[in-house]
């Protein structure tokens, strides 16, 4: 088997997206993930440069690793600059980490309008900074804007070596002067259809073990990757550099992140560089996890071991909740709808193969098959969900049936089952006769009234009570803010008396909407999904009503029987109350 080694830039690339920030703890975590499924190089951050990935590589320095190698990203020196008196470049080398990777301009117009300097100035800090560095660590090299780069000086785009090596490209910082000018204009041009090309064969000769070019802006599509890549491997190849690994480096803008890394691997990339779930910038980086999956189980790579590849929806899960991020349901193999079938056709074929409906066996990246019951049921999705919950309906077609039934009524009422599980599998147990009573409802009632006026503002009080029963009868009156909350509040009250374990439970989340467009106003029939979680698992519930507090009463108290149900506890309630 093909080895393709994997280059994690989470913790660098990746929390460069909006909403993450990451800490030294995060950090430190994420790595004991990323080494435990078996990742290659992890890019840890920018020493130096941010006083939070110093202390980064300091604390690091106590982890033991089993497989992976911690990597210091920073820049090549700054133009006029000797690499052994930059700070930056000597933060890399103090990091104490066994990979540095710099990122290098590899295109010319950057190198001019960005570097501020001319071309051969950065071949020179290219090649000065990696044989520096690489005296004490293993050196890879970004090359960065590499595929638009070459495009544009292919295509004629680019400024004319003259211009680009006579203007506007000072070595120092500074307006230049004429002397500065003429030792500009008096330096050799390098070719600018040859440029990208020029700064990646500059890194080889100095040392790099990897070179990795880069579709930073993420607009190139496969056919473009795998072509360019195919030419830069035969390049390397022809000039003696057969040895150093060719890497890929995608965003998504096109949402090819993906694809174009997989282009890149089929005509020789051996190193594939992303970010877990795949976070990033904009529309962020190539999906680590999906680009694994694809390689090992599709194509046929070594990547990482198989016992591994299990652990990707486990990888997943982990880091949204490091970045505290909701996980995307729709993720390609770890997604919680990655394998969900909702079609009754689906469905009937489902129930007699699996693999029918199914590209691999979800069991084989940690993730498992979901029915979705809809409308669309039938009895062959009733059965199929029912066995997912542990109930066998196979030999009660009648019941099936009923419930299939039940459901397309409800759902033209406006439930929605495919996203409240549990308050479908509430239906179920109820339709068979096992669901368990733990209490009865007596009554409940909200109220909310404008007291006074607090700091010149009107001051809303909102109350509920309710009244149940378990072994006895029980009253609670709760303030809330809002009338769910005070609902939320005097249940909890009542029922953690006689079930403690509803001390765990949470509402992680409320959604409103408006189902009836013929009257979108007040009087319009509402739906309301709520979820909660107890720590270890979440479930979802439907309530659906004219009135929003009734419908929130519904889909909440559907909240605590289910969490209660599956909580195990014994129901005090033995004999229902007429």
């Amino acid at each position: 088997m093909t080895r393709v080694s994997l280059y994690d830039t989470t913790l660098r690339d990746g929390a460069q997206q909006e909403g993450i920030s990451l800490s030294v703890t995060d950090k430190l975590a994420a790595v004991a993930i990323l080494d435990d499924l078996g990742v290659d190089v992890i890019e840890g951050g920018w020493p130096g440069a941010i006083p939070k990935d110093t202390e980064f590589f300091r604390r690091a320095r106590d982890l033991e690793l089993t497989h992976a190698r911690l990597a210091a990203f920073g820049s090549t020196t700054k133009p006029g600059a000797d690499p052994a008196h930059d700070p930056q470049v000597l933060a890399l080398r103090d990091s104490g980490a066994p990979v540095i990777t710099l990122v290098a301009k590899a295109d010319p117009r950057h190198v001019v309008s960005a570097l501020r300097t001319t071309l051969e100035e950065n071949l020179r800090m290219v090649a000065d900074t990696v044989s520096f560095l690489a005296r004490d660590a293993e050196v890879m090299v970004d090359l960065e804007h590499f595929f638009d780069g070459l495009a544009a000086d292919e295509g004629g785009e680019g400024i004319a070596n003259e211009a680009i090596t006579s203007a506007n490209a000072p070595v120092s910082a500074g307006t230049p002067t004429p002397d500065e000018d003429a030792a500009v204009a008096a330096a050799a041009p390098v070719p600018a259809t040859e440029y990208a090309l020029a700064v990646l064969l500059e890194a080889a000769r100095a040392g790099a073990t990897t070179v990795i070019p880069c579709d930073t802006n993420g607009g190139n599509l496969p056919d473009t990757i795998a072509q360019v890549t195919a030419r830069v491997r035969a390049l390397l190849d022809a000039e003696g550099f057969g040895h150093v690994v060719l890497g890929i480096h995608c965003h998504n803008d096109t949402g090819c992140a993906v694809a174009n890394t997989l282009a890149a691997v089929g005509v020789g990339a051996r190193q594939v560089q992303g970010t877990v779930n795949g976070y990033g910038e904009r529309t962020g980086n190539a999906n680590l996890l999906t680009c694994l999956a694809n390689l090992q189980i599709k194509l046929g790579y070594e990547v990482v071991s198989p016992g591994s590849v299990g652990k990707l929806s486990t990888v997943s899960s982990l880091f949204s909740e490091l970045v505290n991020i909701a996980p995307f349901t729709r993720d390609p193999y770890v997604g919680q709808s990655a394998f969900a079938h909702k079609a009754g056709l689906h469905a009937s074929a489902i129930r007699v193969d699996p693999d029918l409906y199914q590209h691999i066996d979800p069991a084989q990246v940690g993730n498992g098959m979901r029915m979705l019951v809809s409308e669309m049921a039938g009895r062959a999705s009733i059965e199929l969900k029912a066995r997912e919950l542990g109930v066998d309906l196979s030999g009660r077609p009648g019941v099936a049936q009923e419930l299939a039934r039940v459901v397309k009524q409800r759902e033209a009422e406006g439930y929605t089952y495919d996203a409240a599980d549990a308050s479908f599998e509430l239906l179920l147990r109820d339709e068979l006769g096992t669901l368990p009573r733990f209490v009865r409802v007596e009554s409940w009632k909200v109220s909310s009234q404008e007291i006074a006026e607090v700091e010149g503002r009107p001051f809303t009080q909102t109350e509920a009570t309710v009244k149940v029963h378990t072994d006895g009868r029980h009253i609670r009156t709760a303030e809330g803010n809002g009338p769910v909350n005070a609902l939320d509040r005097a249940l909890r009250a009542v029922l953690i008396r006689d079930y403690p374990v509803v001390g765990d439970f949470e509402l992680v989340d409320f959604r409103v909407r408006i189902l009836d467009e013929q009257h979108a106003g007040t009087d319009a029939t509402i739906r309301v999904l709520i979820r909660m979680s107890d720590g270890k698992r979440t479930w979802s519930t439907v309530g659906v009503g004219t009135d929003v507090i009734e419908a929130s009463w519904e889909a909440l108290f559907d909240g605590y029987w289910w969490g209660l149900l599956a909580s195990g506890v014994v129901p005090l309630l033995v004999v229902e109350q007429a």
